[in-house]
């Protein structure tokens, strides 16, 4: 087992991924929380919140006091308020902002609807921490019954490229790019496409290039965002006219997927293939290697809890959140130790890189509670991201403005759907105006401010997410439709997302009403 093997030859230690196994989760995270603290002690955002007032209260008999201080002291923070606040600052180059020293690294994460991106800071002990988490999950393929000759290959890791952007005294880019750029000495001999290829920025280019040296490697591991590993699969088996991707690589047998749900990928992805292959979910953001998968045919992921990371937990409901997802006021965090099963909550870390109380978005839901396993279930905010679009209602909200702003239209409702198209994917708005409208010019300018404002979307538009579609409805229609399910009045609103029942039930409405919707595509 070359890979696994060299792990252990060079030092790698597997201390931590055993004293998760046999400590309390509790005690984990408390030993997180203070080891940040002492970190953090001297920075603008340590002195400014009295980390070292919170650390006294380590020793107190309550083992439950330093928690009740700390969330106490720390107030919540989302991404608008702790950018403005305290990481714009970083980006200037001004150290000891929320971390010692400088942050070297931004990763560009998905956008909202004030910024075409979110700066994420990347910090050395950061990348340590998703290195050691990375090797962790390597290390539990000793579960799965995998061939001998999977160890002994590449990995494909399809990424971001590692030729980052320069900006004053930081590097900015994809987080896949970053950690790529950033691989150490041990793991470069496994690594595939390799450094040339990595750098590239022209994505086309890339999969083009990886296409032609594909016959020279033996992959045994895939790692990457669904759309992209599957679009190139196909480009690589029509370039080879070859029927699978096992033709090919004849050990492939893993691969390791994040990001977004892979359940609508399944079927279309099997079929490239020559015979089944492991599945593995990792939940790893820019912001952290949150938690992986560790047992095969298992859905859940296992919370990383002694690692860089302190989770805290909001329970997801109308009492803490209101109904654009922001948090409320006064919403009361839990601990590890305080979750039940089948709970949503609101994720809210603090990290080694300088995030301090931040609600990340995700919604998770304990599988089980004392193996700290979790699934994703959803944003905070009602969101589409069936190929890595990760468009949320922030986005909606801001383009349909612009639209009406541009048009000098009023647009009240409307609602979009996510939907399969031929192999791929497409979204179908509904706007609902009291003048009509030509459907293509508000489609046209609804995809172009979109890609303005989401960085991700724009990517998509040009890969997996292959069409938009747009209807414009008489407005009424809407408020008819609420009061024919029971809807109207209060403070029920028209569902800015609609999912598959519903979406079939709307568009038997719209029938009903002798409505023939255009499709206005490309």
């Amino acid at each position: 087992m070359p890979f696994l093997g060299t792990l252990l030859k060079n030092g790698i230690r597997i201390r931590e991924s055993l004293e998760q196994d046999f400590s309390d989760a509790f005690e984990l995270q408390r030993s997180q929380l203070r080891k940040l603290l002492i970190n953090g002690s001297f920075t603008q955002f340590g002195k400014k919140y009295q980390f070292t007032k919170i650390l006294k209260n380590f020793r107190a008999k309550d083992q439950r006091q330093f928690y009740d201080v700390y969330k106490s002291t720390v107030p919540l923070h989302n991404y608008q308020k702790i950018a403005s606040e305290w990481w714009y600052r970083s980006r200037t180059g001004e150290a000891d902002v929320c971390w010692p020293g400088k942050v070297r690294f931004f990763a560009l994460s998905s956008g909202t609807s004030d910024a075409s991106s979110k700066y994420i800071p990347v910090t050395r002990e950061m990348k340590k921490s998703m290195q050691k988490t990375s090797i962790r999950q390597i290390l539990t393929l000793s579960k799965y019954d995998l061939a001998p000759e999977t160890f002994e290959g590449g990995i494909l890791m399809l990424g971001g490229s590692t030729d980052l952007h320069k900006h004053g005294s930081y590097f900015e880019g994809d987080l896949s790019g970053i950690q790529a750029a950033n691989l150490p000495f041990w793991f470069q001999r496994f690594y595939k496409p390799g450094k040339a290829i990595s750098r590239e920025r022209n994505w086309d280019e890339k999969l083009n290039e990886i296409c032609r040296r594909a016959h020279q490697w033996n992959i045994s591991i895939i790692v990457g965002v669904p759309a992209w590993v599957q679009l190139l699969m196909e480009k690589i088996i029509a370039y080879y006219n070859i029927s699978n991707i096992h033709e090919l690589w004849p050990h492939l047998e893993v691969y390791v997927h994040g990001g977004v749900s892979f359940d609508p990928y399944r079927k279309s992805f099997g079929k490239l293939l020559g015979r089944k292959i492991f599945y593995i979910e990792t939940y790893l953001a820019s912001e952290g290697f949150i938690a992986f998968q560790t047992k095969p045919d298992h859905k859940a992921m296992r919370l990383v809890l002694n690692n860089g990371i302190f989770h805290e937990f909001i329970p997801f409901n109308e009492q803490n959140f209101d109904e654009n997802g922001e948090v409320r006021e006064g919403a009361e965090a839990v601990m590890i130790d305080q979750v039940v099963p089948g709970q949503d909550y609101a994720l809210v870390i603090s990290t080694n890189a300088g995030t301090w109380r931040y609600l990340i978005g995700d919604v998770i839901r304990f599988q089980s509670v004392e193996e700290s396993e979790i699934v994703i279930t959803g944003r905070t905010k009602h969101f589409l991201s069936m190929c890595g679009e990760h468009l949320s209602v922030d986005n909606m909200n801001k383009a349909i403005e612009m639209v009406s702003d541009e048009l000098d239209v009023e647009i009240r409702e409307f609602t979009v759907a996510g939907i399969p198209y031929d192999t791929l994917f497409a979204h179908h708005w509904f706007v609902g105006v009291e003048t009509p409208m030509d459907s293509s010019v508000v489609r046209d300018r609804l995809d172009h401010f979109l890609c303005k404002l989401n960085d991700d979307y724009c990517t998509e538009r040009s890969a997996a997410l292959k069409e938009v579609i747009v209807d414009v409805l008489p407005l009424e229609y809407f408020y008819s439709f609420m009061e024919k399910i029971g809807k109207t009045g209060g403070q029920h609103k028209f569902p800015r997302v609609i999912k598959s029942e519903m979406y079939q039930e709307w568009k038997a409405f719209i029938e009903s009403r002798q409505i023939s919707p255009g499709v206005h595509s490309r």
